[in-house]
C-alpha cells in the first residue's frame, strides 16, 4: 500500500494498513517533507515521497489510500485506478455524483477495488444497530436523529456538511432498509467573510413515512456524537463518546388504540421496558476496515462502502448543497 497525504486522518491509514497481517505500507507521500521525516522514523521500512505520481508509477505498489483534501479526490482516484492500482478513497469520494459514478464505473473497467473510508460503518457499533434493524428487532422504523459537533476541526475546501455530514449519510444508507429521496438543509457562516458553513441542520425524506434529520456543527463547546434510531417496538441510541456501552436498546414506545367509547379519540399507552447495552468488539474500525480492503483486493469479499455506497453518498451531499444554496428549499436526491 502506499499513502497519499499523511495529516491527521493519513497517519491513522498509515498504521493501519502497516500493522494489518494482511497488507503493508511500502510508500508514504506528502508535500510536508518534516511530516514525511517524522512518519519514516516511526516507519522506517517506508519509502518517503512528494510526488503521489512516484506511487502510481511503481509496479510494486498494488494500492493507495487517498486522504487528501476532500476537492483532490476525484482527480487523484481517477488517475490512480487509469495506473491500474486498487484505490481506497477518504470520504467523500468526490463533490460531484457524476464524479463518482465515473471512479465507481472506471474501477468495474479496470476489475480493481474501489472502497471509500465510510469508517463508522465498521464499527461494531454500527454492525450491531444493523442486526437489530434487519432482525426487525425495532419494529417499524420512524425516525434517524443524529447530533455530530464539535470544536473544529475546521476544513478550507468543503464546509461542515460535506465534512462531517458524510458519517450521517453513510450510516443511514447503510443502517437503513429505505433510500431517502428528498433533503433540506439550512446553514450558517459564522467563522469569517468567505467563510463556509461552520454548522447546518439536515432533514431526510423517505417516502416510507420515516424521516432522518441530523445537526452538523463545528463551533460546539463539547464534543458530541450521539445517534438514536427509533422503531414502533425498541429504540437504540449509540453514543461514540462513551467509553462503554456505546449502544443501548431500550424497550421503550407507546401503543395506541382506538378509544371503545368514541372513536375519534385515542387512547395512548406507554412502555417503559427494560434498557440493556450489548456487549461489542473493541477493535479499531480502522482496522477492521483495512483489513477487509485486502480481502477485497484478494478477491474474498465484496467492498461494504464500494463506489456505489460512495456514489449514493455524494448524491445526497450534492442534494443537500443544493438546498442549502437555495435556502432550505426541498430537493430531490439524485441517484442516477
Amino acid at each position: 500500500m502506499g499513502i497519499i497525504g499523511c495529516g491527521y486522518w493519513g497517519q491513522n491509514l498509515v498504521r493501519n494498513f502497516f500493522e494489518a497481517s494482511s497488507s503493508t505500507v511500502t510508500h508514504i507521500c506528502d508535500l510536508d517533507a518534516e511530516r514525511l521525516a517524522t512518519i519514516g522514523r516511526r516507519y522506517p521500512t517506508t519509502a518517503g515521497v512528494t510526488d503521489y505520481q512516484e506511487l502510481l508509477s511503481n509496479p510494486d505498489v498494488d494500492g493507495v489510500c487517498i486522504a487528501t483534501a476532500a476537492s483532490t479526490h476525484y482527480g487523484i482516484a481517477r488517475e490512480a485506478l487509469r495506473a491500474g492500482k486498487h484505490v481506497w478513497v477518504e470520504k467523500p469520494l468526490a463533490l460531484l455524483a457524476s464524479e463518482a459514478r465515473e471512479l465507481t464505473e472506471l474501477a468495474s473497467e479496470r476489475s480493481r477495488v474501489l472502497m471509500v473510508d465510510h469508517t463508522f460503518v465498521f464499527t461494531s457499533a454500527v454492525q450491531r444497530m444493523k442486526e437489530s434493524i434487519d432482525s426487525e428487532e425495532l419494529g417499524k422504523l420512524l425516525y434517524y436523529d443524529s447530533v455530530r459537533v464539535n470544536l473544529g476541526l475546521y476544513s478550507h475546501d468543503v464546509n461542515v456538511i460535506w465534512d462531517l455530514g458524510p458519517h450521517d449519510f453513510s450510516m443511514i444508507d447503510y443502517l437503513l432498509p429505505y433510500r431517502p429521496v428528498a433533503v433540506s438543509a439550512v446553514g450558517a457562516c459564522q467563522i469569517g467573510a468567505g467563510s463556509r458553513e461552520s454548522q447546518a441542520y439536515v432533514t431526510l425524506e423517505f417516502a416510507e413515512n420515516l424521516i432522518a434529520h441530523f445537526h452538523v456543527n463545528w463551533l460546539a463547546p463539547v464534543k458530541i456524537r450521539l445517534a438514536t434510531v427509533c422503531g414502533t417496538k425498541r429504540m437504540i441510541v449509540f453514543d461514540d463518546t462513551m467509553m462503554d456501552e456505546k449502544v443501548k436498546i431500550y424497550d421503550r414506545g407507546i401503543e395506541v388504540n382506538d378509544s371503545p367509547d368514541d372513536r375519534t379519540r385515542m387512547l395512548v399507552e406507554y412502555r417503559t421496558g427494560d434498557m440493556y447495552a450489548p456487549k461489542l468488539a473493541q477493535t479499531e474500525a480502522l482496522s477492521v476496515a483495512a483489513r477487509h480492503f485486502a480481502d477485497c483486493v484478494a478477491g474474498n469479499a465484496t467492498p461494504i462502502s464500494g463506489g456505489e455506497a460512495g456514489t449514493r453518498v455524494v448524491a445526497m451531499l450534492e442534494a443537500a448543497q443544493r438546498s442549502l444554496n437555495k435556502g432550505g428549499r426541498r430537493e430531490e436526491i439524485l441517484y442516477t
